[in-house]
């Protein structure tokens, strides 16, 4: 009997295997003892592993040490962010009750937004996007110019998770920051993927999570201008500028700097490498499916761009989570963009926000290579790809 060899991986937008160097920095830090907040030799020793850990990362970032605020992940640093900055705002300005976003954001950002409209006050608007995904700069600046001293804050994602669309961030930043705005942005998706400097970009606050980059999970950051007010979500011992209490875990701290840093030095050939992979895995899966479709930006990046790793692929006729499953059990993992509630699959918000119709919504994979990606695993995708699509129409109801 065969044994079955390890899974291709092709998730990584998901999360993304732990690099070596974040593996060595974390157990090195597992086995010490010591509050962060102690004053004793323990303490001081716990603490500047964090200190060390929050520079290395603003260097990594082109932000200061002190704009880095410790979270458990991107979702709570996403909820910091929208909650904490929204109050604030508003505290100063009860005008100040608007919150502009897109449509395509992870539900880390439309479900605090969905919570601030039906139970704080919050005037929610979801702007378009195009047919690839890409911010309607346009509507921004109507909705903004419609009365901006009603805007508490914008946030757009820096990359789509789903398509892989980059956005416009540069032009919003200026956008917003002409009537004194602040920006957020969920840069999860971009950090190590492509380049990503927090001064140069202009922003207020930006979420980033460490099992997106190599990191160990339960860990990442909100960083943000030490100018800007953010109101806590937790209130206890006061840590991390007083906007986000609870003991710090220097472990975990030190493995998320150690990828960051290492990710971030690594972007531009990861990148080159990943994209190559990403292509040639795009063109042979269409030469076998030929009415399969890629959704997002271009490959050229003519359009915009997209993220390096990032291929989301609709196949007509098919239901994507039939599709996933069939390539499990061939020992292939990806992801589709659907939500499932209650057992029935739900399109995927981003494509429908996309233009795309109930159906088209529903029939889409999204492959995502990482640092331990190869042409091996393409390959095996290209080969599993004809027949599972072949026996997913075949089980499709008519």
């Amino acid at each position: 009997m065969t044994t079955p060899g390890p899974p291709v991986y092709l998730d990584h937008a998901a999360t993304t295997p732990m690099l070596p160097v974040a593996l060595d920095a974390m157990t090195a830090q597992l086995a010490s003892v010591g509050n962060a907040n102690s004053l004793h030799a323990s303490g001081r020793s716990a603490r500047r592993v964090v200190e060390e850990a929050r520079e290395t990362i603003a260097r990594s970032l082109g932000c200061r040490p002190g704009d880095v605020v410790f979270t458990s992940g991107g979702t709570e640093a996403d909820n910091l962010a929208l909650k904490g900055i929204f109050w604030a705002r508003r505290g100063e300005d009860p005008r100040r009750v608007r919150i502009l976003s897109t449509a395509i954001e992870h539900h880390a950002v439309l479900d605090p937004l969905h919570w601030l409209a039906t139970d704080d006050g919050a005037d929610v608007e979801l702007l378009p996007v195009d047919q690839r995904g890409r911010l309607d700069v346009d509507a921004l600046r109507r909705s903004i110019e419609r009365d901006p001293g009603s805007v508490a804050l914008v946030s757009v994602m820096w990359a789509n998770n789903e398509v892989g669309t980059l956005q416009p961030v540069d032009e919003v930043v200026a956008l917003a920051h002409e009537h004194g705005i602040p920006v957020h942005t969920d840069a999860v998706q971009a950090v190590g993927a492509v380049p990503v400097d927090f001064e140069a970009s202009g922003v207020d606050a930006l979420s980033f999570t460490g099992h997106k980059v190599g990191g160990p999970y339960g860990v990442g950051a909100l960083v943000v201008r030490r100018d800007l007010r953010v109101s806590a979500l937790v209130h206890g011992g006061g840590q991390e500028r007083d906007i986000r209490s609870g003991t710090l875990d220097p472990p975990a701290i030190a493995g998320l700097a150690a990828a960051i840093e290492a990710s971030v030095k690594a972007q531009p050939e990861h990148a080159e490498r990943v994209a190559a992979l990403r292509d040639d895995l795009v063109r042979r899966v269409v030469e076998v499916v030929p009415d399969a479709h890629l959704h997002g930006a271009a490959l050229d990046g003519d359009d915009g761009g997209r993220l390096p790793g990032n291929a989301h692929l609709g196949f007509p006729g098919c239901e994507g989570d039939s599709l996933l499953m069939l390539l499990d059990a061939r020992g292939i993992e990806c992801s589709t963009g659907s939500a499932c509630s209650a057992g029935v699959p739900q399109p995927s918000h981003v494509l429908l926000a996309m233009g795309c119709d109930a159906d088209q919504a529903r029939h889409s994979l999204r492959f995502s290579l990482g640092h331990t990606s190869t042409a091996a695993d393409v390959d095996a995708l290209v080969e599993a790809i004809g027949p599972v699509v072949e026996r997913a129409r075949a089980a499709k109801p008519r």
